[in-house]
Formats: structure tokens, sequence, C-alpha cells
């Protein structure tokens, strides 16, 4: 198994959100793809920045994103390790220009994942968790000088942060609020007071880890590459991502890409 470096993704991720704000910051045009969903020139913009990255850095880890070409699952079930890749996620913020989209990168090992990392541009922000490190996020990441992994984890802070309130807090898609959605937040109130806070793209995920949000129930499609960052830092800090048909640990490399409904809870 390849020894990758976080400093090198933070790196890939700097420059893969130096090309989405240069999009950002102009008029924005949209394409639509096959599935309906829009697509920018900063989501291919992105994808080409990460996999020059991962490529030059990594050449020996296959590489899995939502912008590159299908892979048939003949070729890819045998991997023991790859890279999955979402190069915008959140592209409906991103043309809303609120800010909430993210860069997102995984290490799957077997089918799960060991190392996420989210870099949200406009927040300026590097969310990271690697499997026996702990999960961590790295403020103004693009004005720090950062020479390795341990100056890396130094910089910045360990999560979950204190969350010490009573209330308990879901976040819940801003674009999709499904019926499940609402119901499973009701069932909580029978107990418990509780917040609704809203988040775009994979920010949800990050919302929970830090402990500012106790659940994250997302009852609605999603596809791998939405999700596998998310993961490891959410079990990087303690937190579980499962299963809502069997309430089992999330895994990845399936034939079909598109996720099933699942529950994040925090630590």
């Amino acid at each position: 198994m390849a020894d990758v470096s976080l400093t090198k993704l933070l790196e890939i991720s700097l420059e893969a959100g130096h090309e989405i704000l240069d999009v950002y910051e102009k008029d924005i045009e949209v394409e639509t793809k096959e599935d309906d969903s829009p697509l920018t020139q900063a989501d291919q913009r992105s994808h080409q920045a990460i996999m020059k990255g991962l490529q030059t850095e990594y050449t020996n880890i296959p590489v899995l994103s939502e912008e590159g070409t299908d892979i048939p699952y003949e070729e890819r079930k045998d991997w023991t390790q790859f890279f999955l890749v979402d190069p915008l996620d959140g592209t409906k913020e991103f043309i809303k220009k609120n800010g909430e989209f993210t860069v997102n990168i995984a290490l799957i090992d077997g089918k799960y994942p060991t190392l996420g990392v989210i870099y949200a541009p406009v927040l300026d922000t590097f969310y990271f968790g690697r499997e026996g490190v702990g999960a961590f996020k790295l403020e103004n990441a693009s004005k720090k000088e950062i020479t390795d992994d341990e100056a890396l984890v130094s910089e910045s802070i360990r999560l979950p942060e204190v969350n010490d309130t009573d209330v308990i807090k879901v976040v819940a898609s801003r674009s999709h609020m499904s019926a499940e959605t609402e119901e499973f937040i009701e069932g909580l109130r029978g107990d418990h007071e509780v917040d609704v806070v809203s988040a775009g793209s994979s920010l949800k995920f990050c919302l929970v880890a830090e402990g500012r949000a106790d659940y994250y129930p997302r009852y609605a499609p999603t596809m791998e590459w939405d999700t596998g960052a998310g993961q490891a830092i959410i079990e990087a800090s303690g937190g579980k991502v499962i299963r809502h048909e069997d309430k089992q640990r999330f895994y990845y490399n399936r034939e079909n890409l598109k996720n099933d409904w699942f529950l994040v809870k925090g630590n």
C-alpha cells in the first residue's frame, strides 16, 4: 500500500480550489449532464488539477472521479486501493454563489475510506481525517506554510471541538429535504429540543465532525464520491456513517456507484 501524504493532498486541494475560484468570480456558464445535474467549467478545471496532482505523485493508485471516464466494474472490482474524488461537490451551491461547495478526495483501502480531505475554497478551510491519526480542520489553509504532515496536524484544530449543549442539532441539505428526513427530525423531538442546521455539499459531514451537529440523515440519493471523504473524516473524529437498510458501516467500490440512504452520527 502506498503511503499517501496529507500535505500533498492539501497542495492538490488548494490548486483545485484556485481553479474553482477563478471561475466562481466570473459569470458562471452551466451545462447539463445526462442525468440532468449541472456541470460548470469549474468542475472540469478542478478535476484536471486533481488528476494531474494525484497521477504525478501516486502513479500506482487508480482514481475514480465524478468527472472522469466511467470505469467498468470488471476493471475496478479487484482494486485494493484507489482515490475517490468529487472535484466540485455542491455544484448547485456554486451556481447560487453561496460559498458552500467543496473539493473532496478520499483514499479507499479495500472497501472502506481510511483517509479523506475536504477543502472549502470560499471558507479557505481544509478538513482532513486519517484512520489512527484523528480528524482536524485547518483554517486559512491557503495562507499557511505547511511542510509535512506533522506540521499540518500541529497547525490544525482537532475534531470534534467541544459540544456541550443539551439541544440536539440535525444537519439537513439546503437543496434536498425529504419527507423521511422530516420524519427523522420529528422522531427526535419526542424527547429533546431539536435545532435544524442547514448546509450545502459535504460541509454537512464537516459540521458533524466538528460537533456543531449531532446527526446528518441522508434519505435521498447520493453517489460514492459525494460521501467517501466525509466518511473518512467522520470516522476519524469518532463518529459513524451507517447504511439505512441494514445498519452496517458504509462501504465502497460497489457495482452500482449510487449510494443507498444513510445516517451520519457524531462522536
